[in-house]
């Protein structure tokens, strides 16, 4: 009976070390409720931002009009290189994961866009090397309903650990 709980535990600390991973990391909407698009201030926006690693960034915009290309300097950025991308994606809705600290840079492949200031520099921190707290009360630009999504997550991580704490509870208890 000592084995079936705690192989019940163990399986307990392996659930919530998944699931808090999971509950934690945040979808970003470059540009906010803006999107990807000519008009939005993305220096503001990402000074805005705390990019942990596991989170990810979403680039929305129109197909055909816009696109992503992710460039290897900051070099590349400042003189909007888009030629030398390092990955394209074209989709309209694409998801960046960020699954390593440091620096990404970030433009788009139209002719003309990243001079007119359509690029992006997001600085990815250990998800460890910031407070939950800093996490969960990044602010936005007005609008974007993306940074609410944070602590709801969170909220549906402890009603999940509390259940699985329950069950845990009742499964030792009735073993």
């Amino acid at each position: 009976m000592k084995i079936c709980g705690k192989f019940v535990l163990l399986l307990l600390v392996i659930l919530v070390t998944v699931f808090e991973k999971r509950a934690l990391a945040k979808k970003h909407v470059v540009g906010g409720s803006q999107g990807w698009d000519e008009s939005t201030d993305f220096d503001s926006w990402a000074s805005a931002q705390t990019f942990n690693v596991g989170d990810e960034l979403e680039f929305k915009y129109t197909p055909g009009l816009h696109s992503v290309v992710e460039l290897g300097s900051e070099s590349a950025l400042k003189s909007c290189d888009v030629g030398s991308s390092l990955n394209s994606l074209s989709s309209g809705s694409d998801t960046i994961k960020l699954s390593k600290a440091g620096t990404r840079y970030f433009a788009c492949g139209t002719s003309g866009h990243c001079g007119q200031g359509m690029k992006v520099k997001i600085t990815t921190v250990a998800a460890d090397s910031s407070s939950s707290s800093s996490s969960t009360t990044t602010t936005s630009p007005p609008g974007a309903a993306h940074s609410v999504s944070a602590s709801s997550d969170r909220f549906q991580f402890l009603g999940l650990f509390a259940s699985i704490a329950s069950f845990v509870a009742s499964a030792v208890l009735f073993v």
